[in-house]
C-alpha cells in the first residue's frame, strides 16, 4: 500500500479497471494531492490496459479482490485510512442479468453492504455510490426522472442496483454515515467494453459486420460522455451533501436508431448493415434524466457535444484496434485466465 505523508487525499475506487472506473481513476489522478487505490477483482469486463497509462504512478495502486470478500476489504481499509470510497464495482450488463441474476445480487447488493460496513468500522470519511437511471424503470414519451421519482426497476440488473442504493441511503438514516448516491444516464467514450451498443457498432463497422438493432430501434436513452460523468463524480465527492441523491445526465436523448444513424454518417457506412433482431425481455422504452439538482448544487455541466464526442469516440476505436480486437478475439480472456484465473463468462458479440 502507498503510505505517503502530508495532506494527500486517499480514495478507494472499486471497479476501477472497467469502463467508467478507469476514466475515474485518471480523473482523480489529475488532482495533485489525491492517492488512488483501485480495488478490482478483474472479471471479464475489467482490463489492465484501461489504466496502463497511469499504472506506474506512485499515487496509484491496484488491489485484486472482490468487494464481496469481507476479509480482503477489511484488510485494505485497516491498512490505510481512506478519506472516501467511490463504489463503481458492479455487474452491469443487462442481457447477462436476464439469463443469470445471482452474480448481480452477490456483487451489486452484498458487495455494497460489505463496503458500507467496512467503511463504518474504519471511519471512512465519505461513501459515493455510483448508480444508474435504470433504477427508475421506464418513462413514457414525456417527462424526466428526478431524484424523487419512484424506483421501478425492470431487470435483475436494475433491481440489484436499486437495492444497493437503498442500503446506502439506509446507512445514512440509521448510522449517520456520510453517503452520496449518483444516478447517471447512458455513457459512451473510449475503453467501453465492445458488447455495449456504441462500441459494438463501431468495431463491427470497422470489421464489416452487421449492427444488431433491438426491436423497432425506438428505445430512447439520454447519452453522456464518460469524461463528463467522472467530472460529476468528482463534484459529488467534493461538494455533495450527505444523504443526497444526484441525477447526472446530458439532456441528450437519442433513440437507438438515431445512434446508429449518427455512427453511419460519421463512418460513411450504408444503412444496410443495420439488422433488426428480436427485442430483449424487459427492455425499458425511454430513460431521461433531469440533472438540474446536480447543476444547481454541484456546479455540473456537460462539456462534450454529442456529434463531436461521437467523432472522437470513433477515432479512438479506429486508432486503438489492438485494445478491442484482443477482447473480441478472446486473446485477452485467455491471457488473463492464465495470469489470474478469475474471469466471468466470455463477452457477447451481439
Amino acid at each position: 500500500m502507498n503510505h505517503l505523508g502530508g495532506s494527500a487525499m486517499r480514495i478507494l475506487v472499486t471497479g476501477g479497471l472497467g469502463f467508467i472506473g478507469s476514466h475515474l481513476v485518471r480523473r482523480l489522478l489529475r488532482e495533485p494531492e489525491v492517492l488512488v487505490t483501485n480495488l478490482d477483482v478483474l472479471t471479464y469486463a475489467g482490463n489492465l490496459a484501461n489504466v496502463a497509462d497511469v499504472a506506474g504512478s506512485d499515487r496509484y495502486v491496484w488491489e485484486q479482490s472482490s468487494i464481496t470478500d469481507e476479509v480482503a476489504v477489511d484488510r485494505i481499509l485497516r491498512e490505510t485510512q481512506y478519506d472516501a470510497i467511490i463504489n463503481l464495482a458492479a455487474e452491469s450488463h443487462v442481457d447477462r442479468s436476464i439469463s443469470d441474476g445471482l452474480p448481480f445480487v452477490k456483487t451489486n447488493v452484498v458487495g455494497t453492504q460489505v463496503l458500507l460496513e467496512a467503511a463504518r468500522r474504519h471511519q471512512v470519511g465519505r461513501f459515493v455510490q455510483v448508480s444508474t437511471d435504470e433504477v427508475y424503470g421506464s418513462l413514457g414519451e414525456h417527462g424526466y426522472f428526478t431524484e424523487l421519482s419512484p424506483l421501478q426497476p425492470n431487470s435483475p440488473y436494475s433491481a440489484s442496483k436499486a437495492s444497493a442504493d437503498l442500503l446506502v441511503l439506509a446507512a445514512y438514516r440509521t448510522y449517520g454515515q456520510n453517503v452520496v448516491v449518483t444516478r447517471c444516464s447512458n455513457n459512451y467514450g473510449p475503453y467501453q467494453f465492445p458488447e455495449k451498443l456504441i462500441p459494438l457498432y463501431i468495431t463491427n463497422g470497422i470489421e464489416g459486420k452487421p449492427w444488431p438493432l433491438y426491436g423497432d430501434g425506438l428505445n430512447v436513452r439520454d447519452w453522456l460522455h464518460v469524461e463528463d460523468h467522472v467530472d460529476a463524480l468528482w463534484l459529488a465527492l467534493s461538494r455533495g451533501q450527505a444523504g443526497e441523491i444526484y441525477n447526472i445526465g446530458g439532456h441528450n436523448e437519442r433513440t437507438n436508431r438515431q445512434v446508429a444513424l449518427t455512427l453511419l454518417d460519421i463512418m460513411g457506412l450504408s444503412p444496410d448493415i443495420v439488422v433488426s433482431v428480436p427485442d430483449r425481455p424487459g427492455h425499458d422504452r425511454r430513460y431521461a434524466i433531469d440533472p438540474s439538482k446536480a447543476m444547481r448544487e454541484l456546479g455540473f455541466f456537460p462539456r462534450h457535444d454529442w456529434t463531436e464526442g461521437m467523432r472522437e469516440t470513433v477515432r479512438w476505436y479506429e486508432t486503438h484496434p489492438k485494445w478491442w480486437q484482443t477482447i473480441k478475439s478472446g486473446e485477452y480472456l485467455q491471457f488473463y485466465q492464465r495470469q489470474y484465473g478469475r474471469l466471468g463468462d466470455a463477452p457477447h458479440e451481439s
